[in-house]
């Protein structure tokens, strides 16, 4: 793999849909890089500092969540005269988001009083009252042609469903929640998933027109849904729990057909590999060497150099595990972290209870395929969008990278540089690493379906 240099950022950084720019926010400004050069292409300024950014998915705008004003800018790559600027004005700005069609903008305002679409062709715009959340609560189908809205009122939950041409309502039902958490199109558009907080464990799949199709509950007693996540095919649903279990649907009967349990112990029989990572010194050879006296007395070099490989471990195994405490809320417990692979195969999950540890489990042969031991809590991972290829880091100086065929650890050669967030290009073909004030971009060479990787590359 190649690294770039590291490059300045105070806040989000990310790949444009057409994988050609990198867009980062640099306090007021915006700049826009080449993905291949790096080369500053454009660059805006802003009205205050940037916290937020997103991409059009024509590659052609993209907007800035100026969310201290609070306001939003939108700009454009092919004219860069032009400019964009939405106010609420006392209603606020919670959040932003574009429309499939790349020329309405939706926005949500403080204290959930409404969201409105403002069209980029026209500067009409729509409201849609009462949405139930900020950021979350809005799904686009695939085809981008409709839009699921939550919204809440008289103390119950609906969802809207808009034209994403004329944003006409063409249909609101009420849905079986006490609190909604959030709502996914199928990626086949065919069915809606929402479901309710973590008190009341509830997963319900509607049809557009407001039928419920199955409603899911695998307990009573105690906290419930934790995270949700379509396979890509659409063939499969992925539930994540509290109790620390995954539990996958069918989309043909919505019946179960696979529970993954995440034990603190593994034991026999047990046919995953298990990859940990371990600290290997450097071997320097230092008989050449020839230093004075003075050097030496002022050199006092904590810890020496190191790299890190994974070995393989045998089971039985125990991982590290956190007992949340009783007295607080939102306990760091159950399924946190849950993403398919690009082919449906694969699904990696973290139990927030053991933050070192990531399971990967193979759902073609319904059975755990490794486990990922590492030394520090997991910050980030993610699937390349074309190959079964996954990465994920730590907040350490290290990518850790697993395929079928096996695991290994890429360091990365930037000095005091540690890795705390990650993406990946839509292509495949570049890495975005995030440090605290800085950010790089890794090539990554295309994956050979019989290459075999070791820990030492």
């Amino acid at each position: 793999m190649e690294f770039t240099e590291a490059y300045k950022q105070t806040g989000p950084c990310c790949f444009s849909p057409n994988a050609r720019y990198i867009a980062v926010a640099v306090d007021y400004r915006l700049m826009i890089r080449d993905t291949l050069s790096f080369k500053v292409v454009q660059l805006f300024s802003c009205l205050d500092k940037i916290s937020y950014i997103e991409w059009a998915l024509d590659s052609e705008y993209i907007l800035c969540g100026l969310y201290k004003r609070p306001m939003i800018q939108a700009w454009s790559l092919t004219q860069p005269e032009w400019t964009c600027k939405i106010d609420e004005g006392p209603a606020g700005i919670a959040y932003a988001r574009w429309s499939p069609d790349s020329r309405h903008i939706l926005t949500t305002s403080e204290f959930q009083l409404r969201l409105t679409v403002w069209s980029l062709v026209n500067t009409a715009c729509v409201h849609v009252q009462w949405p139930k959340h900020g950021s979350k609560g809005v799904s686009f189908t695939k085809d981008g042609k409709f839009a699921a809205i939550c919204t809440r009122r008289d103390c119950k939950d609906y969802i809207n469903l808009l034209s994403c041409h004329s944003w006409e309502i063409m249909g609101v039902f009420a849905v079986d929640t006490l609190d909604m958490t959030d709502i996914q199109w199928s990626p086949d558009d065919s069915a809606i998933v929402i479901w309710d907080s973590p008190l009341e464990y509830k997963v319900l799949i509607y049809s557009p027109d407001g039928r419920c199709l199955f409603k899911y509950q695998a307990y009573e007693s105690g906290l419930g849904v934790k995270s949700v996540s379509w396979s890509p095919c659409g063939q499969f649903l992925a539930v994540g729990s509290y109790d620390q279990m995954l539990r996958v649907l069918n989309h043909l009967t919505w019946k179960t057909f696979a529970e993954f349990m995440h034990l603190s112990t593994v034991r026999a029989p047990c046919c995953a590999a298990v990859f940990k990572e371990v600290d290997e010194p450097l071997q320097l050879d230092m008989s050449g060497l020839c230093l004075d006296d003075d050097f030496m007395g002022g050199s006092d070099a904590p810890g020496g150099h190191f790299k890190v490989r994974y070995e393989v471990m045998e089971v039985p195994i125990t991982f590290p595990f956190q007992k949340p405490p009783a007295d607080k809320p939102n306990p760091k417990q159950g399924i946190g972290l849950l993403s398919w692979s690009n082919d449906s195969q694969y699904i990696c999950t973290r139990n927030d209870s053991m933050p070192t540890a990531l399971w990967i489990w193979d759902i073609r042969h319904l059975e755990l395929a490794a486990i990922l031991v590492q030394k520090d809590p997991i910050r980030a991972a993610a699937w390349d969008p074309i190959s079964t290829r996954l990465v994920l880091c730590t907040g350490s100086s290290h990518l850790y990278m697993w395929t079928p065929s096996g695991a290994y650890c890429v360091s990365n050669p930037l000095p005091q540089f540690s890795i705390t967030d990650l993406k990946w290009n839509s292509d495949g073909s570049c890495l975005l690493l995030k440090d605290k004030e800085s950010f790089c971009c890794a090539a990554v060479p295309l994956l050979a379906e019989s290459s075999d990787y070791s820990s030492d590359e």
